[in-house]
């Protein structure tokens, strides 16, 4: 496949008995006879997996998991990987969610990723896409960049009419053979790059075909998409993958670092201050209802930080989740508000159109063309021409919008001002109040203002990266 095109496509299998593949009472598929060099697997899922593996009655970790990819991404392996962490791990207090956009490939997905991907700040990102390498190497390098995320990703699957044999050997490899090289060349370069985990779905794929004597077509619902056969192999082959390797977690990298307050940082003169590295930072609640406490970070309000707020998904076009706008950017800093785009004209193939824009906060912000790069008369709107996703809309979906059309969404504030405990309501899960994320990426202070009635119990700083030079 071209990467080009844009395809409308996406518990450790080590039992030797058949497996329902959507729970007890669903159908019943021969579970695979190797799912690899198993042992091998969850080196690079190694924080994510320590938070899973380590989680207790006493001490619930919270990890936070996204899937992130178009279709294939959206389908029901989706839910049985999840069933299996919980099952696995019901200690953990686990929260997922799946902000697959179906039909919209690595080229699209680079750019709605900044509202669905990065503010969503993932402990591990399970990723799948087809389209453009550069762009889905970007989605990886800015995952790197902006989060501290673990990373699991895949190969593609066998599609129907494509030969199963086929060339894996990287060094006898182009892009000219698209598939062959983007599979077991291109991805193969982003693991090693990016220290990620990389699901070797299409070799373990070919392998289950074979021993089982079975079709492409047979996991197959249509060309490319998976029945519920391929649906259980495929959460097999992932599930595989999120091993819990105490060697690896040994070895961890030092991207999330937790401070006791009273032991690793104190309070001195009504002030609780940290030198730290990183882009985003936690307070961990104690006990009691002690505040408000006033936060800054190098001295300035974390609201005054132009990274601290974020765009979130724009409005979906109808009878679908398609983003109308796949990005909304700004030339001057946000500020938290609620953000409305009136399209009062459209051309018949949605190419062109009038709209005008108002903030919450802002106020009217001026009025621009579809098709043409348009910044609001504030500087907190960008829209480029490119970004704008109602032709693709319509072309994939047909139905037209009624005008006057409204497209919404919101700038949020990803930290806070002011210090208030939520309460700690379940001792053995963690309370935790996010005081700034999306910061530069380097060395700051935080000082919270108040004394040691101000229930903290501890910072934790979080660090991107390292991030390979390109």
């Amino acid at each position: 496949m071209s990467r080009r095109v844009l395809a409308a496509v996406l518990f450790a299998g080590l039992i030797a008995c058949a497996v329902p593949a959507g729970g007890r009472d669903g159908p019943k598929f021969p579970a695979p006879k190797s799912l690899g060099p198993v042992e091998t697997y969850g080196k690079n899922v190694g924080r994510a997996m320590q938070l899973l593996a380590t989680s207790t009655p006493e001490k619930r970790n919270t990890v936070r998991v996204l899937f992130y990819g178009q279709s294939i991404t959206a389908q029901a392996w989706t839910e049985a990987v999840t069933a299996d962490l919980r099952k696995r791990f019901p200690h953990a207090d686990l929260v997922v969610e799946n902000r697959a956009i179906s039909g919209h490939a690595a080229q699209m997905l680079v750019k709605t990723a900044e509202a669905d991907l990065y503010p969503f700040y993932p402990d591990l990102l399970i990723f799948h896409v087809y389209g453009s390498h550069p762009d889905y190497e970007d989605i990886v390098r800015r995952t790197r960049e902006r989060t501290t995320a673990d990373i699991l990703h895949t190969t593609n699957h066998p599609r129907a009419k494509e030969p199963l044999e086929e060339e894996t050997d990287p060094a006898k490899l182009t892009p000219a053979r698209w598939e062959p090289w983007f599979n077991h060349a291109f991805l193969s370069s982003v693991q090693r790059k990016y220290a990620t985990e990389l699901a070797d779905v299409r070799g373990l794929w070919k392998r289950y075909l074979a021993d089982h004597k079975l079709g492409t077509q047979d996991l197959l619902r249509d060309s490319v998409h998976l029945n519920a056969h391929g649906e259980y192999l495929m959460a097999e082959i992932v599930s595989a993958h999120l091993r819990h390797d105490p060697k690896a977690a040994a070895t961890a990298d030092d991207r999330v670092k937790t401070f006791a307050v009273g032991k690793d940082v104190g309070w001195e003169d009504g002030k609780l201050t940290l030198a730290f590295e990183g882009n985003r930072v936690d307070l961990v609640c104690g006990p009691g209802k002690g505040g408000p406490a006033a936060v800054r970070i190098d001295g300035k309000k974390p609201s005054e930080f132009a990274e601290t707020h974020a765009f979130t998904r724009t409005t979906a076009y109808p009878t679908s989740n398609y983003p109308t706008i796949l990005r909304v950017m700004s030339e001057k800093p946000r500020v938290a508000e609620e953000w409305t785009l009136t399209l009062t004209e459209l051309n018949a193939d949605f190419t062109g159109g009038k709209f005008t824009v108002s903030g919450s906060v802002t106020g009217d912000d001026g009025a621009g063309e579809v098709g043409k790069r348009f910044v609001s008369k504030s500087g907190r709107v960008v829209i480029e021409p490119d970004d704008w996703n109602l032709a693709y809309c319509l072309k994939v979906h047909e139905n037209h919008v009624k005008l006057p059309f409204a497209i919404r969404w919101r700038s949020v504030l990803t930290g806070t001002d002011e210090f208030r405990s939520p309460g700690v309501k379940d001792a053995a899960v963690e309370a935790v109040v996010t005081v700034a994320q999306g910061l530069p990426n380097g060395k700051h202070t935080l000082e919270v203002s108040g004394g040691p009635d101000v229930p903290v119990a501890a910072v934790r700083v979080y660090k991107p990266g390292p991030v390979p030079a390109r």
